[in-house]
Parts: C-alpha cells; structure tokens; sequence
C-alpha cells in the first residue's frame, strides 16, 4: 500500500466532517426559514490565514515567490492539508491529463528515434513526502544530512499520476531522459533501484549530476544537459519537473509542464 492509499483515510474523514458541517448549515437555513418571514443569507468567507496561504501557494507555483526558504509558519497546516487530503494528487492528476491531450492531439512524431522527453526525478517521477513529513512540510530549513540519509534509503514511491504518463511515453516511442540534480556518486545506483522497483523501466537514460557539474545551480546545470541532448541530434517535445529550474532556461523543450511543489525551492 503506497503513501498516497495510507491518506486516503485522512481524505475521508475530511469528507464527513464536511458533510456533517453541510448538514448541520442546513438544518440551521430551515430553522432560520421558518421561524420569521425573511431569511438571512450569509456569504461564505474564507478563514483569512487560509485566504494568505492561498496567495502565498499561488504566487510560489507562478514563480511570482522566489527564492523562499522555508514554508511561512501561518501556512503550515494549510500546506500539510494540501499534501496529504487530496489537493496535491488532484492537482497532479489534471496537469498529467493536459500533458496526455498534448501527447496525443499535438506531437507528430519522426519515429527516427531522436524524439524525446525530460523528466524531473525528485517529486515529479518519485515521491519525497515521506521525508517532508517529517520536516513539517517545508517548514524546516532544508537538511542536505538528513535528506542524504532519506535518499540512501531508496524507498521512494512513484507518482501515479506521472507513472501513467510515464508509460504512455515509452508505448508512444519517446525516448524519455531522467534528469536529476542528485549526485552521480553519492545516489546513482540507489536512484536507479529505486526507480526501477517503482516501475520506471525502459527510459533512454537516467543522468545525474557529475562532478564536472558540482556547484553549479539547477538551473544552469539542466541547460547543460538540454543543450548537449539537442547537440546529440535529439528533439525535446516535453519536459516537465515540479521545479521552474527544472524547466527554464536554455533548450527548454517546445512545451514545459510545472508539477505543484509548495514545500520547498530549488534555484
């Protein structure tokens, strides 16, 4: 059973509390409706600590918010809710079905093999919110010890969402890269294990970070691994990651997708 099946009881419980508090707002309007000859009809407001946070995850997935330590501590519970109730997968969920309808109405492919898609690794083909949960969401500073111990650990699940896609892909005839800031030396073979137990099989080729790219930003370092692919002849139909560095830049692909990722930034 993955992360995502164990909070489908917390989804659930969720749903009946807000079809108790839906009931309990309507036997109030029937009571209100009876008991005098006019009824008051009151606007639903947003609680205003919700109503930043809001804000605050909007402007952080339009990258209008940059280069945000860690999650502000008035939006903790409300990033968490978003994590784990269902928000994030459903949101997931309709960014892949974009991605699909591009797939399949947009790209004509050569078949020359040099047709190809990117992919992201960390929480865009594997999950790390395991290890999130344990640093309140985003709202610790990050920890590259604790993290390096969580990644040697090679038990991250895969997200459904992007597997489905992932598959459809590699059926379709891409030749999918997946290309991730990890360590070459410190994570290589536990990043392939662990990709391969999570059914990301058949890519073109998994590529981590070298030491001839150590100490360069995501961003710039992604460019490079995009330039070189386009050098090798190949053509970038897509490319997706929950980072905008992973998806700005140079030789970006002819179309990016963002995955939503409120929890941490990545320059």
């Amino acid at each position: 059973m993955t992360f995502f099946s164990n909070l489908k009881m917390w989804e659930m419980m969720k749903e009946i509390r807000e079809l108790v508090m839906l009931f309990l707002m309507a036997l109030c309007s029937k009571l209100t409706a009876t008991s005098g000859k006019t009824m008051t009809i009151r606007k639903w407001q947003v609680p205003a600590e919700d109503s930043y946070c809001l804000s605050w995850r909007l402007g952080v997935e339009t990258n209008n918010i940059r280069a945000w330590p860690i999650v502000p501590n008035q939006c903790l519970r409300y990033v968490e809710s978003y994590m784990i109730l269902g928000q994030y997968e459903r949101d997931i969920d309709l960014i892949i079905d974009q991605v699909m309808d591009y797939v399949n109405d947009d790209v004509v492919l050569s078949n020359d093999g040099f047709d190809a898609w990117i992919l992201d690794v960390d929480d865009t083909c594997i999950s790390n919110l395991f290890y999130y949960q344990g640093k309140r969401f985003g709202g610790d500073p990050y920890d590259p010890k604790g993290f390096k111990e969580w990644a040697l650990k090679g038990v991250c699940p895969a997200i459904p969402g992007v597997l489905r896609l992932y598959n459809k892909l590699i059926k379709k005839g891409f030749r999918v890269f997946l290309v991730t800031g990890r360590s070459e030396a410190t994570f290589g073979q536990t990043t392939l294990n662990n990709l391969h137990s999570q059914g990301f099989l058949a890519y073109e080729r998994l590529i981590l970070r070298s030491d001839e790219y150590k100490g360069m930003n995501a961003l710039d370092y992604k460019s490079e691994i995009r330039k070189s692919l386009v050098e090798e002849g190949y053509m970038i139909w897509g490319n997706i990651g929950d980072q905008w560095s992973d998806i700005q830049g140079d030789y970006v692909g002819i179309r990016t997708f963002k995955l939503p990722n409120p929890m941490y930034f990545v320059p």
